[in-house]
């Protein structure tokens, strides 16, 4: 960046290791564009970055350079919570404390500022930070409505920018209302008479949540639509969706070895106690509880390795976290605690006797570890070192178990950095939606996750993933993510979703537009707003999706043959040896029968695994409606692959994933593909269904649906919010 004379406020950041040339970059180009376009308070800039990559630092580097370039003011708006505005505030204090302690600039929340600042004060920069709550709104509203600020240029900076804060929520009565939080952000910027306006967001979604013009109680309120969009650069080290939900999809990739999925029942006794379900006092053996206590024993036992691999490297030992977030009641909080410090005192006094159960259990957590360090080539300690080492810590109250459910016990947990401090070697936080957003947890390998609301919001599940962020690659050979399949799957479709979404935005020559579709009751496709969709739902169609079912397990023979038998005959009707390998073009129809008598044949009896087929064929009939070519016009290309023998289950370490890939990415995938142009392919895999492979021992049909290439992105949900 060339540097200027008057630039005192942003030369701090240029000498800071922690900004890199395309941080700088980024930073530039955004206060460029904040003073050359018009954005204001309909049409704001958008600073889009991903969950816990830097977004803060980068928004902190634009308000030093935005002083430098003629700004006197900076207010940032913080989601609603005492830790995440005082992490803010002591963050950009501690950033700018040099120019403070030289009267050039003066940081205040809000809440605690004085209440009539001197002209002395006024005549420096300023920064404010604010709650998007009534109250902190009310008082800056008043503290901009004073004739000392009427000439300010402002900067405001809505940090993690969405629909809670500048859309609109649902009434029964009227519709849709605008958040009152919204119409005093409204208010603010109508008052400020020199502003630009600055969201901050990890989750793209909320800016399609927003109304194309609606009018309420005679006002009119234009939607919020970026008048340009910044990405925040993503470091090489950092961890998000695409190492949990793509990565993970590679077994030769280490994070194949991220996802432990754990069973539905055992998040229920974990709500509350229930001895006919569950008995703490059998917490070292009761199956009940196998998914939790494997995690627990899991960290101390990795956090142990990575903490011998420092000494080994000649460093000093780092201190690791694990999070359990699986309800937001105080009571499951307390109970979870309870069982977890139970487990913790029985595996003391195991340790301390040389009970044959601690070294059992210390053992199987051991070997979960060698493949992924092996195949990083990483310094695998002797499994006796661990063992040692382990009940050491065990011995010596290495681990430490914090509830943390109400914002003074966060508050109090922070160290000086906004990160919960990790006071101990090893420390368990249990925790609900306090830890949900802005909250930095240091060191994290483990995250047993179970929350399951209502009704999935992108920006809030998204914001539950801790993990997210700049994650040592030593560390991801030891950290595990346990959820219900359930639950992943439902991430994993967000995370889709805000993918392509991200790229619409991203794209500075496309037109940032998506098409959002939905089934109606009727079975037809319908375009639909996106303030309907229910993320949990969702299906992210582009160009070579593939959609199958997963999960499964066959029906019994009995009834298996006949709809096989048709499936079959349907095929050789077509001229069609059951073993051509070659593609042809069925009515769109035809495919939808051949689906539903498929169907019968696969049942979804294992917790947290199901499959839409209505939202299967209604995808189907959608694709095949869109070729202009009347020829191919809804059609579907079909191939048929014979005599399969893949098992129903691959062993990752000592958990079993379910097989996703019937179709061979090299020949099954790469022919659909080269077809898959204009028009939807559907492979019809027919798999021998051995027993010894986890089948029933008959024959069945697993179907994989290829979306066409010549498809623009589609968001499609089975499920509204209005069903």
């Amino acid at each position: 960046m060339e540097s200027h004379p008057q630039d005192t406020f942003f030369s701090q950041f240029l000498n800071d290791k922690r900004y890199e040339p395309q941080d700088i970059e980024a930073i530039e180009k955004t206060v460029a564009k904040l003073t050359d376009i018009s954005s204001d308070r309909d049409r704001p800039g958008m600073l889009l970055g991903k969950i816990q990559s830097g977004k803060t630092k980068t928004f902190i580097g634009i308000i030093g350079l935005a002083f430098d370039r003629g700004f006197d003011a900076a207010i940032i708006l913080t989601k609603g919570t005492k830790a995440l505005s005082k992490q803010t505030i002591e963050r950009i204090s501690k950033e700018f404390e040099e120019l403070t302690h030289r009267d050039l600039l003066q940081a205040y929340d809000v809440m605690t500022k004085p209440e009539n600042l001197m002209g002395y004060e006024i005549s420096q920069k300023l920064i404010f930070v604010a709650k998007k709550q009534p109250d902190n709104m009310a008082r800056l509203i008043k503290t901009f409505s004073q004739e000392q600020f009427k000439n300010k240029n402002v900067l405001i900076i809505d940090d993690e920018a969405d629909y809670a804060s500048v859309g609109f929520k649902r009434t029964k009565e009227e519709g849709i209302e605008s958040n009152t939080t919204t119409k005093q952000i409204d208010e603010l910027r109508k008052l400020i008479q020199k502003s630009s306006f600055l969201q901050v967001t990890a989750t793209p979604y909320s800016l399609y949540l927003q109304p194309e013009s609606i009018e309420l109680h005679g006002l009119e309120y234009r939607p919020i639509k970026p008048a340009f969009t910044q990405l925040v650069p993503i470091n090489k080290s950092y961890i998000g969706g695409d190492y949990y939900f793509n990565d993970s999809l590679d077994e030769n990739n280490l994070a194949s070895y991220l996802y432990v999925p754990i069973k539905k029942d055992e998040l229920e006794i974990l709500q509350k106690s229930d001895r006919r379900r569950f008995k703490v006092e059998e917490v070292l053996t009761s199956n009940a509880i196998l998914s939790l206590r494997q995690a627990i024993i899991g960290f101390l036992v990795g956090g142990c390795i990575r903490r011998i691999q420092d000494e080994h490297e000649g460093l000093i030992p780092s201190k690791y976290s694990f999070l359990i977030h699986t309800e937001s009641q105080k009571g499951a909080h307390a109970w979870q605690e309870e069982v977890i410090t139970e487990l913790y005192r029985q595996l003391q006094e195991s340790a301390l006797k040389e009970s044959p159960i601690c070294d059992k259990l210390i053992s199987e957590a051991y070997e979960e570890f060698v493949l992924p360090i092996n195949l990083e080539s990483y310094y695998l300690p002797p499994k006796d070192k661990v063992a040692t080492t382990v009940k050491a810590a065990l011995a010596q109250g290495w681990l430490m178990i914090t509830k943390v459910n109400s914002e003074k016990q966060i508050e109090e947990l922070l160290d000086a950095t906004g990160q919960l401090k990790l006071r101990t070697p090893l420390n368990i936080f249990i925790g609900g939606q306090i830890l949900d957003r802005g909250v930095t947890i240091s060191n994290l390998i483990g995250f047993y996750y179970g929350r399951r609301p209502k009704t999935y919001q992108q920006d809030t599940v998204l914001q539950h993933s801790r993990m997210y962020g700049f994650r040592p690659r030593k560390d991801l050979a030891v950290t595990r993510f346990y959820t219900e399949p359930a639950i992943y799957q439902a991430m994993k479709a967000m995370h889709e979703c805000d993918t392509e979404l991200r790229k619409s935005f991203e794209d500075i020559n496309g037109d940032q537009s998506v098409v959002f579709i939905r089934k109606d009751e009727g079975g037809k496709i319908r375009a639909c707003s996106p303030n309907k969709i229910l993320l949990s739902r969702v299906n992210t169609l582009k160009p070579h999706k593939r959609l199958l079912p997963v999960g499964f397990q066959t029906n019994f023979a009995s009834y298996l043959k006949t709809p096989i038998a048709a499936v079959d005959k349907y095929i050789q009707g077509k001229n069609v040896s059951i073993d051509n390998e070659e593609p042809f073009l069925i009515d769109v129809e035809d495919a939808i029968i051949l689906i539903r008598k498929i169907q019968t044949t696969l049942l979804f009896k294992e917790s947290g695994y199901d499959f839409d087929w209505d939202a299967y064929e209604a995808i189907i009939r959608y694709l095949s409606s869109l070729t202009k070519a009347d020829s191919y016009k809804n059609k579907v290309w079909c191939l048929v692959r014979s005599n399969r023998n893949l098992s129903r289950s691959v062993a990752i370490g000592s958990h079993a994933k379910f097989s996703d890939a019937p179709d061979t990415t090299r020949t099954d995938g790469s022919v659909a593909k080269e077809l898959a142009i204009e028009t939807p392919v559907l492979i019809l895999i027919k798999q021998n269904g051995e027993e010894s492979r986890g089948w029933m021992g008959h024959p069945f049909y697993w179907p994989v649906l290829y979306a066409q290439h010549n498809l623009k992105t589609v968001i499609f949900s089975s499920e509204t919010q209005d069903d």
